[in-house]
């Protein structure tokens, strides 16, 4: 949408979320901001590559879409790519792999994508190493954003490493589709500081009374998730 139909209703709501990040970015120091959801299927995908697209369209800023969902990565097939440039996996592997080595640009765009790479039994162990704090680090040096499509945070473990190295955390909810269960428990995984807001997907009602957005909960009182809701189509 962003990247291909900038002048749309939709590319119009991403920078509209590009806005609010942008305004983190300069009030809370936000560069590494991870895009998740409590379930497969709920868009964070739609999203992370919509949002990385709304950034990208300014020239003056640096941005890194990364496919961090070893197990089920999409970034590269909804984007098109050929693999050839390497992969996340790749430098999880090989340490004196550098980053400039597997990102593909796409100047078109002013976008540089990090491909996640053949899925492996050994997912859990490639994301604890140090190796991925390391990657992080690199891309901090070079980006001035960088958007990390991350796994379902219910279902498997993997978030609850990758969100470590992010200064934010974006939670994608589907309308009329994400249980209210697996919310509740994807919030109460994710350290409540790191939480910048929630996206609402696929919502069907107004936009000014679905949209919502808020900084990190903080450690004491939590206020309503609704109230932290942004649509987005």
């Amino acid at each position: 949408m962003s990247l291909h139909a900038p002048h749309s209703a939709a590319a119009e709501r991403y920078r509209m979320l590009r806005h609010v990040v942008e305004s983190l970015r300069k009030n809370t120091n936000l560069q590494v901001l991870a895009v998740t959801s409590p379930g497969a299927g709920d868009g964070k995908t739609t999203t992370s590559i919509n949002l990385a697209g709304a950034l990208a369209q300014s020239t003056a800023e640096r941005v890194l879409l990364a496919d961090v969902d070893l197990r089920r990565p999409s970034v590269a097939r909804q984007l098109g790519l050929d693999g050839s440039r390497g992969s996340l996996v790749n430098a999880l592997v090989k340490p004196g792999l550098a980053l400039e080595d597997i990102v593909e640009q796409l100047p078109e765009f002013n976008l540089s994508v990090l491909q996640a790479g053949e899925a492996t039994d050994t997912t859990y162990e490639l994301l604890k190493s140090p190796r991925l704090d390391e990657l992080v680090d690199e891309a901090r040096r070079h980006y001035d954003y960088i958007v990390l499509d991350t796994p379902p945070f219910v279902p498997v473990p993997d978030g609850r490493l990758i969100t470590k190295s992010a200064d934010g955390v974006l939670v994608v909810v589907a309308a009329n589709r994400t249980p209210r269960g697996a919310l509740a428990e994807a919030v109460s995984l994710i350290d409540p500081a790191k939480i910048v807001g929630f996206v609402f997907n696929s919502d069907d009602s107004p936009t000014n009374a679905s949209y919502y957005y808020g900084g990190g909960y903080g450690k004491s009182a939590r206020p309503p998730l609704w109230r932290h809701l942004w649509r987005s189509s």
